[in-house]
């Protein structure tokens, strides 16, 4: 048609309330729905069948379904319509009908029919990537600027220099088990917006040489405590900078509340009155494991599994951990910061019933280029740990499944 010389006008649709009516409940319907409900959109799906996801987007109340062909008088009211099914004269009669009505159609099966287009989308923090090409729709080409346009903006490498994002406060950032790609994407955005990077030895190292010259990184190992705890120096730290107005990350390795005293760094902020904000990361204690091949639960293995401490042993009376209990479960355990009372912990879990004979794994600098998983049992552990030299930072998975990672590494 001679009209798709020219490109197409870009519009955000406004649809929350606003009936729109989607044809056909296939893959194309799945992909489509989840934006126009995220819109607050009264969708109504015309359609005699339809996908798992979309019968349980019906079933939760988010779609309306009409369990039925396309009929004449389906769009009367709609403000935009998809059309999507593998019915041509349907298809066809549906696009008549959006015409008559002027109702803006989208067709998955020939946009030169169609009334308008659907942008290859994205969103990062507040703000909607929408891509068209004016050729009429491309989508490889499309999708990709968008991810390039959504990566830069999420990473912090795309943004307006006079108008450089901030969030104010300090963000407890959780990096991640060490390799730098796991870290969260809204992890690496607020690093790449921070003044102040305050890290781990166990955070994400490489990210820190990502980080532009001027921003402060400050080595929390190195802050000087005096008559100050190390944590209350570091809290003390957080707070100073923060009041000097600058945007601080607090860079730690896992998720900050998984053994990583985040709460701890969150009460002295809040109660210096500082904003806080906690970005989730990979735990170690899962991650780790699957890194090195080893589900932490498993199909008839193992049902559960449990995330203890190490770094204080067994007989200690600082020792929070019911060890007993722990000896008798069937499932995973998985010991962090453990390698240096591992023989201790070993010694009573067998002790309280657990068998001498259950597969130890040791997996040390998991996630990284120097990562390397040394096996034993809890009866050799000890020596092995010994033997073979093995050195923190070490997740250690006791149970069944480790023989399971084992075998597939063979």
């Amino acid at each position: 048609m001679a009209e798709h010389a020219h490109p197409a006008y870009p519009v955000g649709l406004r649809l929350t309330g606003r009936r729109v009516v989607v044809i056909g409940g296939g893959q194309v319907a799945q992909r489509r729905l989840p934006a126009l409900i995220g819109a607050g959109a009264d969708i109504v799906l015309v359609s005699p069948a339809a996908t798992p996801s979309v019968e349980a987007m019906a079933a939760a109340g988010e779609i309306r379904w009409e369990q039925r062909p396309y009929a004449d008088g389906d769009l009367a009211e709609a403000w935009y319509v998809l059309i999507a099914t593998s019915d041509d004269e349907a298809n066809s009669r549906a696009s008549a009908e959006a015409e008559r009505n002027r109702v803006w159609c989208v067709r998955s099966d020939d946009a030169t029919a169609a009334t308008a287009w659907t942008p290859a989308t994205g969103r990062s923090e507040g703000v909607t990537v929408a891509v068209l090409t004016s050729g009429g729709p491309d989508p490889r080409r499309t999708a990709a600027i968008r991810d390039a346009i959504v990566e830069g903006l999420r990473d912090g490498t795309v943004a307006a220099p006079h108008h450089r994002t901030r969030t104010p406060g300090v963000a407890l950032v959780g990096g991640g088990p060490g390799d730098p790609d796991l870290i969260t994407v809204r992890g690496r955005r607020l690093l790449a917006e921070a003044d102040v990077v305050i890290a781990d030895r166990l955070g994400p190292r490489d990210l820190l040489d990502e980080l532009p010259p001027h921003v402060e990184v400050i080595d929390a190992a190195k802050i000087p405590y005096g008559r100050f705890m190390a944590q209350e120096a570091i809290n003390n730290a957080l707070i100073e900078h923060a009041k000097q107005g600058k945007a601080v990350v607090r860079l730690k390795g896992g998720d900050p509340f998984v053994f990583g005293r985040g709460m701890e760094e969150a009460e002295a902020l809040a109660e210096a009155g500082i904003a806080c904000t906690v970005v989730p990361g990979i735990s170690s204690s899962i991650s780790v494991p699957g890194a090195a091949g080893i589900p932490v639960t498993h199909r008839g293995v193992a049902h559960e599994f449990t995330v203890v401490s190490g770094h204080v042993a067994p007989d200690d009376d600082r020792s929070l951990v019911d060890w007993p209990a722990l000896a008798r479960l069937r499932g995973t355990l998985v010991v962090l910061m453990g390698v240096d009372k591992i023989g201790a912990i070993a010694q009573t879990l067998v002790a309280n019933g657990r068998s001498p004979h259950t597969p130890v794994a040791l997996v040390q600098e998991g996630t990284t280029a120097a990562q390397r998983r040394v096996d034993a049992t809890l009866a050799t552990v000890a020596e092995t740990v010994t033997a073979e030299d093995v050195r923190p930072p070490a997740v250690i998975v006791i149970g069944e499944v480790v023989a399971l990672g084992r075998r597939n590494r063979q």
